[in-house]
């Protein structure tokens, strides 16, 4: 059991990201550049990027790297949950670059949470990627999630990294273990794909719906992205943009995603409000992918590139 960190002075953030944070070494025909990464971390700095109310628990080294994305998470807001500077080296990934601006990636990372938990629920907690998977972290998010997915929403984003994972059938147990402890699930289709060769991508969103969780995105990268739930099945196209790297897309359109959600009042998961989310993710993928590395757009940017949400927005702060 996780021990809880208490202070009465501090009220919850409205998101709790839970998940490891790392350097992302990419390399590239060019150049070897390093950059703050690893999804939850993304994720967390994206949200904080739109203006949510943010904090991440996760083990970083206090190292030189680990000062550095601690800095990076200070740039957007977002706060570290005491306790999550726990380890001897703060992990890395190595990102290699193809010509398309895809990334295959190496990973020297050690994965285990502190046994800690936030004192005060937020309205979303969030977790994914590694620290779900990797032994001995994973009991111990698995643990967090039992605690609370009664409480506040719980997000998802599995962000499949074979080579850090056991036999497929381990996995996808593991996976399918957490599914139903959660509101919301995002695979990309690579996830999909790997979970579920035998199944078509609709199929797959039917799954994840019949595991317990309310709504599952598939997204699909240039074809777009899918958003299930068990009374409506969404198509929404992606945008085109021109691509200097797909390095944290994904982690923008969750992070997005989770703002949606935030901002949709009481109006549920009816058709409109599943478009208008997925839209407003779809918006920040496409910009991220226009810029190297993990770099989500602003609520300003992402305002001035979708400026229809500024209605919708103020509507939903009334």
């Amino acid at each position: 059991m996780l021990r809880t960190h208490c202070s009465d002075s501090v009220t919850a953030p409205d998101v709790i990201v839970v998940g490891e944070a790392l350097v992302d070494i990419v390399t590239s025909a060019q150049c070897t550049v390093e950059h703050p990464g690893g999804s939850p971390a993304n994720v967390a700095y994206g949200l904080g990027r739109l203006g949510v109310s943010t904090a991440l628990l996760t083990a970083l080294g206090n190292d030189e790297r680990g000062r550095a994305i601690e800095a990076h998470l200070e740039n957007a807001g977002v706060m570290l949950v005491p306790g999550s500077k726990s380890q001897g080296r703060t992990a890395t990934a190595t990102a290699t670059l193809a010509a398309d601006g895809s990334a295959r990636y190496d990973f020297d990372i050690h994965w285990e949470l502190p046994p800690i938990a936030p004192a005060r629920l937020p309205k979303v907690l969030h977790t994914g990627s590694i620290a779900t998977f990797l032994a001995p972290g994973a009991a111990a998010v698995k643990a967090l999630l039992e605690q609370a997915h009664r409480e506040c929403m719980v997000t998802y984003d599995p962000n499949i990294r074979p080579a850090l994972l056991g036999s497929h059938a381990e996995a996808r147990s593991i996976f399918e273990e957490l599914v139903p402890l959660t509101d919301v699930v995002k695979l990309s289709d690579d996830d999909a794909h790997w979970l579920y060769p035998e199944l078509q991508l609709e199929d797959t969103a039917a799954r994840l719906l019949g595991l317990g969780t309310d709504l599952a995105v598939v997204t699909r990268g240039s074809e777009g992205s899918l958003l299930a739930t068990p009374a409506t099945q969404l198509h929404l196209p992606a945008i085109r943009s021109e691509v200097a790297d797909t390095i944290g897309a994904g982690d923008a359109y969750m992070a997005a995603l989770i703002y949606g959600l935030l901002a949709r009042g009481t109006d549920g998961l009816a058709p409109a409000v599943l478009e208008a989310i997925g839209l407003t993710a779809t918006k920040a993928a496409a910009i991220t992918v226009r810029r190297p590395g993990a770099n989500p757009p602003t609520m300003v940017e992402l305002l001035a590139d979708l400026p229809e949400l500024a209605t919708s927005t103020a509507v939903a702060d009334a």
